[in-house]
């Protein structure tokens, strides 16, 4: 990688490099000038942008045919979720190391390149607000979040895990709720403590007992819920595996989506009628590696709870293949954070987009950048390499659109900015190793 200049005041050049810019247009050779945290100027083919560049204290980056292109997004991301082997050593990790564990996760998720993420939940209530905090701050390294509170649940679901012999709030996962005022009073409190979105569990979870195709909670709750985010203009995201969970997303505005696995026709109707104000994030990573990999941490392939997560990923494949026909939003994001789909590996889910759901790779690179911004609620702002733009870019050794797989190797990340800054600077004063795609 050659250079002129390291760690200038006046902005960086990107010069030299084929600019993937995540419309959809095939790359092309051109330069990219950021000042600030912006984008400043993008222009195709050989120009002289950095010709009298290097002086007073500017970068140029010689890319020698590196891909720029904008940071990934995962739009179903756990920060607190610790790599751990199960619910439980998430949720029974105590609130301080749980803190530093989470900031640790953030910083993997950025070391892979994703410099946004949409928070899908938290394990405790302020673990994603601090965490947010502290990234937008500077004190730590993440990526641009919005932060999510625990799920809220009814009694019995998807993350109501205390036993029943032992009733406590802290061994749950999520806040269990029953009726519309427990469900007015958590919003209520979600929103006090500084959360941008609210996530309600709407269907069951094999692994916790609650079947995946069961609609738990009922609809004065539902609505409740989204009155109550709504007056606050706060988001509502929802974990909806069941074909009726679906339905209620739809009928009450829930704008994201997560898993949507089992979606009839008539959900698939009503989806598609609405397209333009739902995304969803299937999840497939947990489906696969849950079924597939997890052996060794106890849920052995072939096992019931494996061979209902290999039923579930058959329809979700099925489910995603129709949506992505239909022009309905897919969003990659793989609720990684468990043993078998540790965080960092957020970008196997390209792979599967690819090889699953028979996304072409530059249709599963936009399910990861422009879409990313549009779910991040920044769609003018993030998600694109335009001029205008928050300077969040991978510079990548390869061409993710003949292999999407490197963006998997971390090697091949040559640099990765955020708001205008190097989180990963590019190495200089030598020419970098050509790799074949």
């Amino acid at each position: 990688m050659a250079e002129d200049r390291i760690g200038g005041s006046n902005g960086v050049v990107f010069t030299n490099v084929r600019i993937l810019d995540g419309s959809g247009d095939y790359p092309y050779t051109g330069e990219v000038v950021v000042q600030g945290n912006r984008i400043r100027q993008v222009t195709k083919g050989s120009s002289r942008l950095s010709a009298g560049a290097g002086g007073g204290g500017q970068t140029v980056i010689d890319g020698m045919g590196a891909t720029l292109m904008p940071g990934l997004c995962d739009a179903h991301l756990h920060l607190s979720w610790n790599n751990a082997p199960g619910i439980d050593p998430i949720q029974l990790m105590p609130p301080e190391e749980h803190t530093l564990v989470t900031a640790q996760m953030a910083k993997l998720v950025l070391d892979a390149g994703f410099t946004m993420g949409r928070g899908a939940a938290a394990a405790k209530p302020r673990l994603d607000v601090v965490v947010r905090d502290a990234i937008n701050k500077g004190m730590i390294p993440g990526p641009r979040y919005l932060a999510a509170g625990p799920e809220i649940t009814t009694v019995g679901g998807l993350g109501d895990s205390a036993p029943s012999h032992i009733p406590h709030e802290g061994l749950n996962l999520g806040i269990v709720v029953s009726g519309p005022e427990e469900i007015r009073r958590t919003v209520r409190t979600l929103i006090k403590y500084g959360v941008d979105t609210i996530k309600l569990n709407l269907s069951g979870e094999e692994i916790t007992g609650m079947a995946a195709e069961e609609t738990p909670m009922a609809e004065d709750e539902v609505a409740m819920a989204v009155r109550e985010a709504r007056t606050r203009n706060k988001s509502l995201s929802a974990h909806a595996r069941s074909s009726g969970s679906i339905k209620q997303c739809v009928r009450h505005g829930i704008g994201i989506i997560y898993h949507a696995s089992f979606a009839d026709e008539e959900a698939l109707d009503m989806l598609e009628a609405a397209k333009d104000k739902h995304f969803v994030a299937p999840g497939l990573a947990w489906l696969i590696n849950t079924a597939r990999n997890a052996g060794e941490y106890g849920i052995k392939p072939g096992s019931p709870i494996a061979i209902r997560y290999e039923r579930e990923l058959e329809h979700a494949v099925e489910t995603c293949r129709k949506m992505h026909r239909r022009g309905i939003r897919v969003l990659i994001g793989g609720d990684y954070g468990f043993a078998w789909t540790p965080q960092g590996t957020n970008a196997k889910d390209l792979e599967y987009f690819v090889d699953l759901l028979g996304f072409s790779p530059m249709e599963a690179i936009i399910a990861a950048t422009r879409l990313g911004g549009e779910i991040m609620g920044q769609s003018q702002e993030l998600g694109l390499i335009r001029q205008g733009y928050l300077a969040d870019m991978l510079l990548v050794d390869g061409d993710p659109v003949a292999n999407v797989r490197i963006l998997q190797d971390k090697t091949r990340l040559l640099a990765i900015m955020k708001d205008g800054e190097f989180h990963k600077a590019p190495r200089m004063s030598e020419q970098r190793r050509r790799l074949t795609a």
